[in-house]
């Protein structure tokens, strides 16, 4: 049952982000933009009774992947301006954030392990 809640919430504050993007893109972006993807995982967890040091790790995971994320959304609207469609767009920018991910997890592994 709890797995549906968190269903229904997470789902619930996606959606509003996409009806205020309508009527105000940017407030829209600043209530995606905020970590709240991240803040639901690490609450979910804490409420499921994951301990802190479980959760502290995953929080820095997140940050350190939020670097090579950061490629998707300087990808997605160079290939908007470039002419692309939306789909295509969508799918090649989630192709090089891809190849950034891997070239940035080889290194990460080289470097530090």
């Amino acid at each position: 049952m709890f797995f549906f809640v968190k269903i229904l919430v997470s789902a619930f504050l996606i959606a509003l982000s996409s009806e205020v993007a309508k009527r105000f893109p940017l407030v829209g972006a600043l209530i995606i933009s905020l970590p709240m993807g991240s803040i639901l995982a690490l609450s979910w967890l804490h409420v499921e009774g994951e301990g802190l040091p479980q959760i502290g790790q995953m929080a820095h995971d997140i940050f350190i992947l939020v670097i090579p994320s950061l490629v998707f959304f300087l990808a997605l609207p160079f290939f908007i301006k470039k002419g692309w469609t939306y789909w295509p767009s969508l799918a090649g920018s989630c192709f090089v954030t891809s190849l950034v991910y891997g070239v940035f997890m080889a290194v990460r592994q080289r470097f530090f392990g």
